[in-house]
């Protein structure tokens, strides 16, 4: 076989199918663009789920991508085995209602034997136990053995997801030989054991599944994915995916950092494995933009991090080692996918921060531990709770091989069964999390229907009203015919000037008016593409399927957003100048009432950065500078410049919005004519939401006059007050301040100064009993630490002395009793003491 780089297998592929007339798209993000199911990218179908379930039309029939994803299901066998990896890249080919099972397997058979050149002989296939189509293909078509086609059942070669589109599978193996066997008469594709590895999946989307029924699809497709490590390592005669030609560099590097040899002990093998495969992850994920956190995608990198450096320290690398090994995968990869070395400073920036961090946690994490034996050996122990070393290694980071070894130093061991009880209960958790919607969403299934027939026109660009027709109506999910006054509803209209929330700008807000009814419209959204929701409430009379309307958008509330959203563009514009091109939108929030921008940057902008980014986009305000939309391909907007945000989905068409030579991004929401029209633009906050993120909000417009007047009536109000001129305001209330300090340290004087006063006679009240004074008596005092030193005055004047003071406060009695010092060797103790006293009022007390 030929040893093919990976980078030469992936153009291959991709070729062979361009020449099958297949479009091929570049990878798409590892955070799923707009979808709620899943945290990541998982596999090479993900971003054309729509697609299958038949919620948007396919731009092209035929597509084909080499897809970067990240799983972590089995993230416990990285490193174990040769084949597991939570980073990995599926070269996958799709048909949207065209080509089917002939052709796929023809082509598979094709691309396999002549251009990846296996050995036809080595060369095995499953299929579905009852796909009698797909066999006959094989054999009769292919010409391959009968007695190399296996037949599995659902669990291996059926893809389903409980609901919705589903099919037959057809996977194609390599056999690598019989010293790579269990032994079994049986060993087969399927078997467990190393002999045959499974490298191209085809999956042929036939039925709709509802319930126990699967039903037959008019319009088939195809959905294959080809693990392209595993491929590589395959042709390049390697039996582990980490010794082909881009991962065995990483390998290598974390070696000599750590001052090993790779392939002499399996447990340092294991690590090595390990930092290689997560070094690869973090740096693709935080080159898409996830940032570490303690939820969401931001854990899963977080945990890929701490696990590499919990590796490293099992190899004794003490100090920060993962950014020579992400200038490796970035060197390797940065062809394929150059956000990579667009964001390489950025990635920098975040693994640096995060490993310092970690390392502050680990040490948190043997204080800890240190703290559990000392608690152990006092207690006569002889074991550790495995809910305790279990949160020792989930929430510090710390390495259960580590703990087992400091523990043994002390003589003591895991409770490996409370160990292994709390890690499984974190998987069913996160295997929860992961299936609770499963790959394809089943939310927007009541939109089914409606995406293939309907496409609505937006018109809100250039107009605020629309006369249209009312095409559907859905009131509790269900399509109704009409809607009455009071009834919540889902309205679709076929023309619509209402601009649906996206990109971080709210919907539109306005009226439905018909000649029989009225709804009020409080939010507008696209679940599906090109299906425009507009969501309210029927104000008056009944709304009417069919029947002519007037769609009519809040003007002075599209103004407002209007403001706020152009002034986000120059935010960002002006907030890379002033503080560097690493600042990277992560989020933003754009309505009538604020704007709110979160971006990448590694500490608090300073009073003076925010004051020359609050003036310089007030400058480019001033210059009325005009705004231009235009909508052009994906390739000339970026030869252009503009700006694109990671993560976001853009198709063949694009709308650019263009601030004079200021600015220039891609962006589909609403805007003022010209920079002029945003009037003030003021930020009121700037604050860190998650480590490496900061957040900026601000106002534009009319909302940031009526910000600044509110101030100015408080410093008026102010003013009126105190004496002297408003810019004297602040040397004011510091004196005044001042004064009031002086006065309430001088009342507290006096005041202690009074109650101790009227203590003399108490101290004549005191009995004299074989030495030692006895005084119990109320007293009048404000508070308890009044209290308090009016003992310590009494005990310091009768020493030695039993002391039991009373004092009554709003609707409570407050007790104290005191001992002096020679006294408790005697048996004496104050808190008993009170404790008896409390009782007697129906309280309690205590203590020392």
């Amino acid at each position: 076989m030929n040893s093919f780089t990976v980078d030469e297998i992936r153009e291959m592929f991709l070729e062979f199918f361009r020449e099958k007339d297949h479009r091929v798209l570049p990878s798409a993000s590892l955070i799923p663009h707009d979808d709620p199911t899943l945290l990541l990218t998982v596999a090479g179908m993900v971003p054309f789920k729509r697609y299958f379930l038949g919620l948007e039309k396919p731009v092209y029939p035929r597509i084909a991508t080499s897809q970067k994803c990240i799983r972590t299901d089995d993230i416990e066998n990285v490193g174990q085995t040769d084949r597991h990896g939570t980073f990995f890249e599926m070269l996958g080919n799709f048909s949207f209602g065209d080509y089917f099972k002939k052709e796929i397997i023809a082509w598979s058979w094709e691309f396999v034997i002549d251009y990846l050149q296996f050995p036809a002989e080595k060369i095995w296939v499953s299929v579905y136990l009852d796909d009698d189509e797909a066999e006959e293909i094989w054999h009769h078509s292919i010409g391959l053995p009968l007695d190399r086609i296996v037949r599995l059942g659902k669990e291996d070669n059926f893809w389903e997801t409980g609901a919705g589109p589903c099919g037959p599978c057809s996977e194609i193996y390599y056999d690598r030989g019989p010293e790579y066997s269990c032994g079994s008469s049986q060993c087969k594709p399927g078997c467990d054991c190393d002999r045959y590895v499974e490298f191209w999946n085809l999956v042929f989307i036939q039925f709709h599944q509802e319930g126990d029924k699967y039903i037959p699809l008019e319009a088939k497709s195809i959905d294959t994915g080809m693990g392209l490590e595993r491929v590589a390592a395959l042709l390049q005669g390697k039996l582990s995916i980490f010794e082909i030609d881009n991962i065995l560099p990483v390998v290598e590097k974390a070696a000599e950092i750590a001052g090993v040899k790779y392939g002499q002990k399996p447990e340092v093998d294991l690590s090595l494995r390990v930092i290689s495969d997560h070094a690869r992850a973090l740096t693709f994920l935080i080159g898409d933009g996830v940032l570490p956190s303690n939820e969401g995608r931001g854990y899963v990198l977080r945990r890929l991090l701490r696990r590499a450096i919990r590796h490293g320290r099992l190899l004794n690398m003490d100090k920060p080692f993962l950014i020579p090994l992400a200038d490796l995968v970035i060197a390797a990869m940065g062809e394929a996918y150059p956000e990579l070395r667009e964001r390489e400073d950025y990635i920098h920036k975040v693994v640096r921060l995060e490993e310092e961090r970690f390392s502050q946690t680990l040490d948190q994490g043997m204080g800890l531990l240190q703290d559990l034996v000392s608690k152990a050996e006092q207690a006569g122990a002889t074991e550790i709770a495995g809910s305790a070393v279990f949160q020792l290694y989930d929430t510090f980071g710390f390495p259960v091989e580590l703990t087992r070894e400091i523990l043994e130093e002390h003589h003591l061991r895991i409770d490996e069964k409370g160990f292994q009880k709390a890690m499984e209960a974190q998987r069913e958790r996160a295997r929860q999390s992961r299936t609770a919607h499963g790959y394809l969403d089943r939310s927007l299934e009541v939109y089914k229907d409606l995406a293939g027939a309907l496409a609505v026109e937006f018109s809100g660009y250039s107009s605020f009203e629309a006369q249209t027709e009312l095409a559907a109506i859905m009131v509790e999910g269900v399509q109704v015919d009409q809607a009455a006054k009071g009834d919540r509803v889902a309205i679709i209209v076929r023309k619509t000037p209402f601009y649906a929330e996206s990109g971080g700008q709210v919907g539109d807000q306005g009226f439905l008016i018909s000649a029989t009814g009225k709804a009020r419209i409080e939010d507008v959204q696209e679940p599906v593409e090109g299906l425009i929701i507009h969501l309210g409430v029927v104000l008056e009379g009944f709304l009417t399927a069919g029947s002519e309307v007037e769609a009519r958008i809040d003007q002075e509330l599209r103004r407002h957003v209007a403001r706020h959203h152009t002034a986000t563009h120059l935010l960002h514009t002006v907030l890379k100048d002033v503080l560097g091109d690493h600042v990277n939108q992560a989020g933003s929030y754009v309505g009538p009432d604020r704007l709110r921008f979160d971006f990448t940057h590694f500490q608090a902008v300073t009073a003076q950065e925010l004051e020359i980014i609050e003036d310089s986009v007030n400058k480019i305000i001033l210059e009325n500078v005009s705004i231009k939309a235009s909508v052009t391909d994906l390739d000339t907007a970026k030869k252009r410049g503009a700006q694109a945000l990671f993560g976001e989905k853009y198709g063949e068409e694009v709308r650019m919005i263009q601030v004079g030579d200021v600015s220039l991004e891609l962006c589909g929401g609403t805007h003022v004519q010209a920079t002029g029209e945003i009037g003030l633009f003021k930020i009121i906050s700037e604050s860190s939401i998650a480590s490496g993120v900061r957040r900026i909000e601000a106002l534009a417009g009319a909302k940031a006059l009526q910000y600044v007047r509110n101030w100015e009536r408080v410093l008026a109000s102010l003013e009126d007050r105190l004496p002297g001129r408003i810019e004297e305001l602040p040397e004011q209330i510091d004196s005044l301040m001042q004064q009031n300090k002086d006065l309430e340290k001088e009342l507290a004087a006096f005041k202690q100064r009074d109650i101790l006063s009227r203590l003399d006679p108490l101290l004549a009240q005191a009995e004299k009993i074989n030495g030692i004074s006895l005084l119990a008596s109320e007293v009048e005092v404000d508070n308890p630490e009044d209290l308090r030193k009016v003992g310590d005055y009494l005990r310091d004047k009768l020493s030695p002395a039993l002391i039991l003071l009373g004092a009554r406060r709003e609707n409570k009695v407050l007790f104290l009793s005191m001992v002096s010092k020679p006294l408790e060797a005697k048996g004496f103790h104050a808190g008993q003491v009170v404790k008896a006293a409390a009782k007697v009022c129906g309280g309690g007390g205590g203590g020392r």
